[in-house]
């Protein structure tokens, strides 16, 4: 390398590092302006309160009941018969001591922001996560309902093992069934974190508070949308694009919202609900065996066996010469 060029490079290793001492010392101002911002809007910063659940420790804990769920599925590891008591030994110690000590969290955090005194929490953390676990046969065999479901009404499954692996609605379903019992127990923040990971992960999202009867099943399962309050009777069956929502807010004297009151639909048992279709408010009860077509909108109740069909808008087919696009269309006439 000439002389010439390793000048040029040292002056411009100078330059660089005086450009970075002068952006530098600029940083005490920024820091200041963050800082003040962060006081000037309290509803987005966590200060002066315990430590919040850790969203990826939950995750791990999903990931550890998964596959207590579905023991030998996941892990890539080979499960038999006499290993099952050890493996589920240690998968529930682990999740034990992992969800007491994140349902701890949630706990203190909600006494510090309701102003009372946290006394308790770390037992009833523990009493509130052996309760859980006790539930963890009957979730089970709510989901070994809900696959055999999806088999019986899905022609392109191969197995159950195919639906176990491979089917996103199961995985929502399996996490929001898990979660559904820690929001019956009153568990703060946990249920909602756990439904919101499935709901990124699948494009489902089901709130943990949702009532859902057995043999649930959910076919591919993008944009599905259920609410808080919706209650779903046994065996129906859920398209993707399907809205389960609330068609008001209902607000108090001082024009605050009202929570904790019925917002969202009824819906029978053995009823199915095609794609894209919306129904809305807490007095829409879809009556058993009814079938809601693709693309309604219902916002009123309907007895039982009904079918909802939507009218198509009808289709128009027009030459390129008529098209407002007839310029930059290269199709042949």
């Amino acid at each position: 390398m000439s002389s010439d060029r390793i000048e040029t490079k040292h002056t411009d290793c100078k330059d660089s590092l005086k450009a970075r001492r002068f952006y530098k010392d600029q940083l005490p101002e920024v820091i200041q302006a963050v800082a003040e911002s962060c006081l000037t809007h309290p509803e987005i910063v966590h200060l002066d309160m315990e430590a919040i659940p850790s969203k990826e420790s939950v995750i791990s804990i999903i990931d550890d009941l998964i596959d207590i769920m579905y023991p030998g599925f996941f892990g890539n590891q080979r499960i038999n018969r006499n290993q099952l008591r050890y493996h589920v030994g240690d998968e529930l110690s682990r999740v034990f001591d992992a969800l007491a000590e994140e349902i701890k969290k949630a706990m203190m955090h909600e006494c510090v922001a309701q102003d009372k005194e946290c006394i308790n929490c770390a037992d009833a953390a523990q009493r509130e996560t052996m309760c859980f676990l006790r539930k963890i046969p009957n979730v089970r065999e709510m989901l070994a309902g809900d696959v055999r479901a999806t088999y019986d009404h899905d022609p392109a499954a191969k197995s159950t093992h195919e639906i176990v692996f491979c089917y996103p609605g199961i995985k929502a379903i399996t996490i929001y069934r898990l979660a559904h019992e820690l929001y019956l127990q009153n568990v703060p923040l946990i249920p909602r974190i756990m439904t919101e990971y499935a709901h990124a992960e699948t494009g489902v999202d089901i709130h943990p508070g949702a009532n859902i009867g057995k043999n649930f099943f959910i076919d591919h399962g993008t944009g599905i949308v259920i609410g808080e309050t919706t209650q779903i009777g046994d065996d129906v069956c859920i398209y993707h694009g399907v809205t389960l929502g609330a068609l008001k807010f209902d607000r108090d004297a001082d024009d605050q919202l009202i929570r904790g009151v019925k917002r969202h639909p009824t819906v029978g048992d053995k009823v199915v609900i095609y794609s894209g279709s919306t129904l809305l408010g807490s007095d829409t009860i879809v009556g058993e065996r009814s079938v809601v077509g693709g693309n309604s909108w219902l916002i009123e109740s309907i007895p039982a066996g009904t079918k909802v069909i939507y009218e198509c808008p009808q289709l128009k087919f027009k030459k390129c010469s008529e098209c407002a696009l007839a310029d930059k269309c290269d199709r042949p006439e």
